[in-house]
């Protein structure tokens, strides 16, 4: 079917004009009534932040998202997107996606009033309604609302003429979605204009009064810190939020690891990577223990990007080692977690600065982690086997750098250590032994059950 280009073509049609509001209350209420998924991607927000997004869309409230820094405030925003109609149809040549219907710019109504039913129509992609502004210091009136282009002026319009504005990044997302990030940030000043054009609908530009009934679903972001600080966001503004919704980090390791897996980068370049499900407990386990361990400032946080980029440095220690030592296989084991040290200690705030050792309490929490998932997964009295073999005195090397194989062949000295391996999915390749042994023997240490001794070659472990 031809779509519409002309007024008159949309009227013959009997397109009607709803608000982005309806919109997308409409198009929520449908996916909700095929139980289909309202926001993909979004992990860990079922129970709790999705329902009062839900609520705050069929209400028709502008929406304020309170959280920490990596809980996926900009993602959930963004994923609003899909709630608006693949396409929708504005004035052509309109700055500011003007209705056809019912135009708010001077140009548009003109356009109108002199072609009628002929005025042409164009159609605007759901992805071109959606403007986002991250709130810093410097921002003017005139990157929000607009200015008076001294070009236009020029040219021989008045200074009173609306059609010398250059319109700012809120009347261009007209009819759509637009975000502004870290909202506290926003000088007093702009707050007031912001305030203006979401209540009043008006702005005053060098003076002149510019009436502009924007159509616009506002969602902002803070950090709660900042937000409930008095002197950093105007009361009026913060009343004119419908809707306050508390985001927060994923609850559980399975969700931590469900999110890492889909965020982490991989990439196609021959070498197969294996991470076993233990490890990455460790790494979900780690940025849990840091949120909260006293040592680190939790008032900043402690984000999901530091799974992540800690998952890929993880894998990345384990292929670079896969390729000096010419391996098929590429699989994390227990003493690549030193590698962590510079994926986490630059997303973290201590809570004393100073003297602290920021490598120092990463190792504590690394060493917390081990123990915690390997508590998790043997039970007390286990491994006894494993440990009559160390007290005949069987001593076993490891190291970062320590090809596969070797480890492999260490394995038949340790009676029951290859059950143990079999509890945790650790045999068949020589890589996935090698990644088990360095599980079992660190979290038996780790329980005072081994010791270990670090020498230039690696580590041994001893009765």
């Amino acid at each position: 079917m031809t779509k519409p280009r002309t007024v008159g073509d949309l009227r013959q049609l009997g397109y009607t004009s709803r608000s982005v509001k309806a919109e997308i209350r409409q198009n929520l209420l449908q996916r909700l009534e095929r139980d289909q998924p309202i926001f993909d991607g979004i992990i860990g927000y079922d129970e709790t932040v999705v329902p009062q997004l839900e609520n705050a869309l069929l209400s028709g409230q502008d929406v304020i998202l309170l959280g920490e820094r990596g809980q996926a405030k900009s993602r959930l925003a963004r994923a609003l997107v899909t709630l608006l109609d693949p396409e929708i149809p504005v004035l052509a040549g309109s700055e500011v996606n003007d209705d056809p219907f019912q135009p708010i710019s001077k140009a548009g109504r003109e356009l109108v009033a002199e072609l009628g039913d002929r005025a042409p129509v164009d159609w605007l992609a759901r992805e071109r309604r959606y403007g986002e502004k991250l709130a810093t210091p410097d921002i003017t009136i005139a990157d929000l609302i607009g200015e008076v282009d001294p070009i236009r002026v020029a040219e021989g319009r008045y200074l009173s003429d609306e059609l010398t504005i250059h319109y700012g990044l809120l009347p261009r997302t007209h009819r759509g979605i637009f975000v502004i990030n870290e909202l506290p940030d926003l000088a007093e000043r702009i707050q007031v204009g912001l305030l203006n054009i979401m209540e009043e609908r008006d702005v005053q530009i060098r003076g002149y009064r510019v009436r502009l009934p924007l159509d616009v679903l506002v969602v902002a972001s803070a950090n709660p810190e900042d937000y409930t600080n008095r002197g950093r966001i105007i009361t009026p503004l913060k009343d004119r939020f419908g809707a306050q919704i508390r985001t927060h980090y994923p609850r559980t390791t399975g969700d931590e690891i469900r999110i890492v897996e889909q965020e982490a980068t991989r990439f196609e370049d021959g070498y197969a990577v294996e991470v076993p499900a233990y490890m990455r407990e460790v790494i979900a386990e780690l940025t849990h223990l840091a949120r909260r361990s006293p040592e680190i400032s939790q008032r900043s946080g402690v984000s999901v990007r530091v799974s992540i980029c800690n998952y890929e440095t993880l894998v990345a220690n384990a292929v670079r080692r896969a390729a000096r030592l010419r391996e098929a296989l590429a699989v994390p084991r227990v003493s690549d977690l030193g590698a962590l040290v510079t994926s986490t200690v630059g997303k973290i705030e201590l809570e004393a600065a100073g003297d602290v050792d920021e490598a120092r309490v990463f190792e504590r929490l690394a060493q917390k982690a081990v123990l915690t998932v390997f508590n998790r997964r043997f039970q007390a009295g286990a491994l006894g086997g494993v440990l009559e073999a160390f007290g005949r005195g069987l001593v076993v090397e490891v190291g970062e750098t320590l090809p596969a194989a070797e480890y492999e062949r260490q394995l038949g000295r340790a009676d029951g250590l290859r059950e143990a391996l079999a509890a945790i999915d650790g045999l068949g390749h020589p890589a996935r032994v090698a990644a088990g042994v360095e599980f079992v023997l660190e979290g038996l240490h780790l329980n005072r059950k081994l010791n270990k001794d670090r020498d230039l070659g690696g580590l041994r472990y001893r009765a």
